[in-house]
Formats: C-alpha cells, structure tokens, sequence
C-alpha cells in the first residue's frame, strides 16, 4: 500500500513538471530534435540516430541500436520539457559511449532480472498456497524472495545511471546555450520529477522485499 503511494506521488510530480515546462517555450527556439542532435554531435557522437517514438513521456535511449528515441510532442516541440528530456536521453548516450560502470552493470543485470520479475510473483503465490508452514511453501517463497532481490538490485544500479544522465543534462543544456538561465529553474523542476520515480521505484521495491521476508517468517 505504501509502496503504492509513493509511486502514485512520483507519477504525479512528473507528469505535473513535465505538463507545466511543456507548455513553456525554449528561448534557443530548437525543437528536442535538434537539441539532441546538438548535444551528441559536440560529444563525438554523430553515429548515434535521433528517433521519434509514438506515446507520452516514452523517451528512452537504445544502446543496442544506437538511438535516442524522443516521443514526438518532444521531439517536434520548442519547449523546455522536450529539450529537457532530450538532454537526458543524449546523457544516456554519453554514458553508453564513455562505458560509464553503473550503466554498463544495469545493461549486465537486466536479463537476470527480467527472469526474477517474471518468476518470483508466481513463486510466491505457489508458497502461499501450499502454506508458509510446509517446507515446499517455504522454499518456494524463500525462491520468490531471491528472485524479487535481483529486482531490487536493479532498481538500485538504476538510480545513479538516471541521476548522473540528469546530471549530465543540464550540464549540457548551460554549456551549449540551449538553455538560458531563466529557463534553469524548469529544467531543474523536470529533471528532478524524472529521477524522484526511480527513487520511488527503489523505495517501492525495498517495501515488496521487506514485506516478502516478513512473510515469509510468520
């Protein structure tokens, strides 16, 4: 319940940042588009491809395509959000390009932990339903508790690749003028919703551990 209340607030502030700073333009009058291609061709990075991507708040970096994806209100917008959010995914790419540890560890751990966020809620629910009192019930939550740590970790390794792509971002933004300084406070507001939800996420899942643990002790 709890863990559901801080990733209700988290998607609120976010989508509240970002709706506010969308609606404001960017003084420099470039689109998140060519923000982006800005940022990765100063960086060296002229290989890597600006993409739109269908959807809301779907921005993401592909580092097995070489791509920064930008929804399209940003990457066709001349607003603060959509250079924002533009920064952030080219800070990915940065990461990706300089071989920055946190990232190169989350890209390692994400099969292991896709196959733990699939198989331990079944395991789980198997445990319940044998009894926690059994020994297969036991050893069935104790799996489901392994696996859901491999999630949490994840989770952890995510957070200083998010916050150091926020980081690098508004670096970005002041250094090639993007961005003036009026504008800075905005760009503050959404890059710090953005990564408020991956810490929410890894408060979220610490909650699900610890209450699986507790569980399975009764």
């Amino acid at each position: 319940m709890v863990g559901a209340i801080i990733s209700g607030i988290a998607a609120l502030w976010v989508r509240s940042a970002y709706s506010k700073y969308s609606k404001v333009a960017s003084a420099s009058g470039l689109t998140g588009a060519q923000a982006a291609r800005m940022i990765l061709d100063q960086n060296g990075l002229g290989h890597v491809k600006v993409e739109p991507v269908a959807g809301q708040l779907t921005d993401h970096y592909d580092p097995g395509a070489k791509a920064v994806r930008l929804s399209e209100s940003n990457y066709n917008g001349r607003t603060v959000a959509g250079v924002s959010v533009a920064a952030h995914e080219c800070g990915h790419a940065i990461q990706d390009a300089t071989g920055y540890l946190p990232m190169k560890l989350r890209a390692g751990l994400f099969p292991i932990v896709n196959f733990g966020a699939q198989l331990w809620f079944p395991l789980f629910f198997m445990g319940i339903i044998l009894g926690v009192g059994t020994a297969t019930g036991q050893l069935l939550i104790q799996l489901a508790i392994i696996a859901f740590a491999a999630v949490l970790l994840f989770h952890i390794v995510t957070l200083p690749v998010e916050i150091n792509a926020s980081t690098r971002a508004y670096g970005l933004l002041t250094r090639y003028g993007i961005l003036g300084r009026s504008e800075t406070e905005g760009t503050r507001r959404v890059l710090t919703a953005a990564a408020f939800t991956y810490i929410a996420a890894a408060l979220t899942a610490l909650l699900t551990l610890l209450y699986l643990i507790l569980i399975s002790r009764q």
